[in-house]
């Protein structure tokens, strides 16, 4: 990580992004969002081990470079290749959304990105949740969000966790029959909807909540999306079938 100023653009940005790719991070000191997006940002820089430089700009010292990029809020975030700027996005993403970006921006230097290092607490939450110890997995998945609320994997792992208890000591056959035979009884549906996903039929389990958050209004309303919402986050945000579910929910609410 670089802090840049106006008279070390040029050799600490310009020139170095004719080798590696420089991602330009434009913050101040008065901005809290800014202290939630820089320490992802620093993170995911020491993570790439040298395929990408982070630059950051305060916009308060360095006003003519804010202007130059036509700052108007902050954070804001800036991509230079080959010496050519390039606007990746504006505000804090989650960290999924920004591992995207960074990717793109490699991709689009030709510059091949290492593998992330195993993160050994959800090695550890991982491991409890694969052995069945759903309260210790609880446990570290929380502690990890605490630590790291934009940790998409965590977030998975716990939404997992509430769906490993929902379906304990169930019969599937029956849950399903039962749904079938009562359309509108919501606690059914969502059960149903959980033996879906769990048998690998994630798109009928979205299909069926979309309907009924369709059918229903009110308390009842907010507790299918939110469950549904719970297992778009067991697929993970990158599932082609959780970003077309997540429109049909968006068309069915509004």
């Amino acid at each position: 990580m670089i802090d840049v100023t106006e008279a070390t653009f040029q050799s600490e940005v310009l020139e170095r992004s004719l080798t590696t790719p420089v991602v330009i991070d434009f913050w101040a000191d008065w901005c809290q969002p800014c202290k939630q997006l820089s320490p992802i940002l620093e993170r995911l820089a020491a993570e790439g081990g040298g395929s990408w430089i982070l630059a950051k700009i305060d916009v308060d010292a360095n006003p003519r470079l804010a202007q130059a990029f036509r700052i108007q809020s902050i954070p804001h975030v800036f991509a230079v290749i080959g010496g050519q700027p390039a606007e990746l996005f504006a505000g804090v993403l989650p960290e999924a959304h920004i591992r995207q970006a960074i990717d793109a921006v490699l991709k689009a230097a030709g510059v091949q990105a290492p593998d992330a290092p195993e993160d050994p607490r959800l090695t550890e939450a991982d491991d409890a949740l694969m052995a069945g110890d759903l309260d210790r997995a609880e446990q570290a998945y929380k502690k990890i969000l605490a630590e790291s609320p934009a940790d998409q994997s965590a977030e998975a792992g716990l939404a997992q966790v509430g769906l490993a208890r929902r379906i304990e000591g169930i019969n599937p056959v029956e849950v399903l029959a039962t749904a079938q035979a009562n359309p509108d009884d919501v606690q059914a549906q969502l059960l149903a909807a959980d033996v879906e996903v769990l048998s690998g039929q994630a798109d009928r389990a979205y299909a069926r909540l979309v309907s009924l958050v369709k059918r229903t209004a009110g308390d009842e309303r907010e507790e299918i999306r939110k469950h549904l919402l719970s297992l778009f986050a067991v697929a993970g945000p990158d599932d082609p079938a959780v970003a077309s579910a997540r429109r049909a929910l968006a068309s069915a609410l509004f």
